[in-house]
């Protein structure tokens, strides 16, 4: 039950905080996110958590994160503008912690290559929203979220944590909400929310490329010397038994690596396009990233680097580049779907010649056919598409590699109705900032795009904090106070200064003539 009433209460923050204009709405559903996620914490962990945290040992325990909190968030009362580059920073990291009831104090370093959760992202979410509780009651309110994406985003979260109810999988469910869901609403709350410095794209863009340079020069390294720091058990034995050694850098999965290095990628052409960095600067950095995206062998990451590149060109080019970029996506189209043609007319399954990627697709459609209107619920689709397949395969090897088949599996048509909607409000978002930053506008653009073509051949987008971070990013620009408005009103109130002391001038010298009069 409190699974259920997490998800629940969950749901009704997300379109409270994410809805809200007025100080006491905000704080509730604040609170209420507060209150879903302890639920979910408590059902996963058990009982035993309270008990544990009762002891002396989990008492100070306690007490020093308290306090890490308290110290955090007075630093970012103080400095708000420090939040936007955080994010961005801690988004990638997932240190090698492994939690659970088991473990003395929860948390124990993870074994066999593995990686954690967001720890880093999760403990700066729950400073900012510290710090975004106490500006909500000393100021009275906090900018909203733009309509066109606050609207689409809060329904979409808040479907997605009543999906629970219904769900085959809920432990997965609760999971997912745990992690993914509920973190990621107050991720776009508090940050979208925060209005952002003036200096902030200048900040975050070399945040973004300053760690992609790091992943990229560590994976350059793991590829000269053989050696991976964590990895998927699969990939061991990929490397072992084929010539190409992929790496994946800090990362576990060489597709997520690659993935990092290309919006890094897409934020330097867009520099470089509209005149932000010199190309003498950005050469050298492009051809480290592209060399360590290279060592990956991630063909989706590939994929998704030319159609950002695409992107950028079409919407930065003239006619010619325009053009010459539309003419490129369909030549390397043609080249990719004949060398496929190619791989089957020599006897290779098309399946296998997809990565397996065709036959997961066609998995997970099965499990959408289970319920087509509300879906099978958030993270059951890899158990309904096992079921069905009456294999005894793990589960992990029936996720979908495809993200709108896993949401059209998990949410049914009416998720995926609004999975589309809360795509169009992050673009209207965009149009909408492009007005006031265009280099903001599309770098973001182009890293959204790279994110939704990686996923069309490599699930984990709406997983993915950076899908989030993104258009939090544009919501907290446009919450700054319109500088040419501000310029305006000075300028009106300077021109009626003048008027009104005519008019005090006028009403002083009538009084004498007032007196005659009298």
């Amino acid at each position: 039950m409190l699974a259920e009433l997490g998800a629940v209460v969950g749901a009704l923050g997300c379109l409270l905080a994410l809805l809200s204009y007025d100080r006491v709405p905000s704080l509730v559903g604040v609170a209420a996110l507060a209150v879903g996620e302890v639920a979910l914490g408590t059902s996963l962990l058990g009982t035993a958590t309270i008990d544990r945290l009762a002891s002396p040992t989990g008492a100070v325990a306690a007490f020093a994160a308290c306090l890490l909190l308290g110290v955090g968030a007075a630093i970012l009362v103080r400095w708000p503008a420090a939040l936007a580059p955080l994010a961005v920073a801690l988004a990638p990291l997932r240190p090698p912690l492994d939690f659970g009831p088991e473990h003395p104090l929860f948390v124990a370093a993870a074994r066999d290559g593995r990686l954690g959760r967001l720890i880093p992202l999760y403990a700066l979410l729950a400073c900012a929203t510290l710090a975004f509780v106490w500006r909500l009651y000393r100021k009275g309110g906090a900018p909203p979220l733009p309509r066109a994406l606050a609207r689409p985003a809060s329904l979409l979260l808040a479907f997605v944590c009543l999906s629970l109810l219904w769900a085959e999988d809920r432990e997965a469910a609760a999971n997912y909400l745990f992690f993914f869901a509920l973190p990621f609403a107050t991720l776009l709350c508090v940050v979208g929310r925060t209005p952002a410095a003036l200096a902030m794209p200048r900040h975050t863009a070399w945040v973004a490329t300053g760690l992609a340079a790091i992943f990229a020069a560590i994976g350059i390294w793991q590829f000269a010397t053989h050696e991976l720091f964590f990895y998927a058990p699969n990939l061991a034995l990929s490397n072992a038994n084929t010539d190409l050694f992929r790496v994946t850098s800090l990362f576990g999965d060489p597709s997520l690596y690659a993935r990092h290095l290309v919006l890094a990628l897409c934020v330097i052409l867009v520099a470089v396009a509209l005149g932000r960095l010199r190309a003498r600067y950005a050469w050298p950095l492009a051809v480290l990233l592209w060399t360590g995206m290279l060592f990956s062998f991630s063909q989706t990451s590939m994929v998704a680097l030319i159609a950002a590149t695409c992107a950028i060109a079409v919407t930065l080019g003239g006619r010619r580049l325009k053009l010459a970029a539309t003419a490129a996506a369909l030549a390397a189209s043609v080249l990719a779907l004949g060398y496929g043609v190619w791989q089957v007319a020599n006897g290779v399954s098309v399946n296998r010649v997809s990565s397996d990627r065709l036959g997961r697709l066609e998995r997970a459609l099965d499990a959408a056919g289970e319920s087509p209107l509300f879906g099978v619920g958030i993270a059951s689709q890899p158990r309904v598409s096992k079921r069905l397949a009456h294999s005894d395969r793990p589960i992990a090897s029936f996720a979908a590699h495809t993200a709108p088949a896993a949401v059209i599996a998990e949410l049914g048509a009416l998720g995926f109705a609004l999975f589309a909607w809360a795509c169009v409000g992050v673009w209207r978002t965009l149009a909408d900032l492009r007005r006031f930053h265009e280099p903001l506008a599309v770098a973001l653009g182009a890293c959204l795009i790279a994110l939704f073509v990686h996923a069309l051949g490599y699930s984990n987008l709406l997983e993915d904090p950076l899908t989030w971070v993104l258009p939090a990013l544009a919501a907290a620009w446009l919450a700054r106070p319109d500088p040419e408005s501000r310029w305006r009103a000075r300028q009106r109130a300077r021109s009626s200064e003048p008027d009104a002391r005519g008019a005090k001038t006028r009403q002083l010298s009538a009084l004498p003539t007032a007196e005659a009069a009298r």
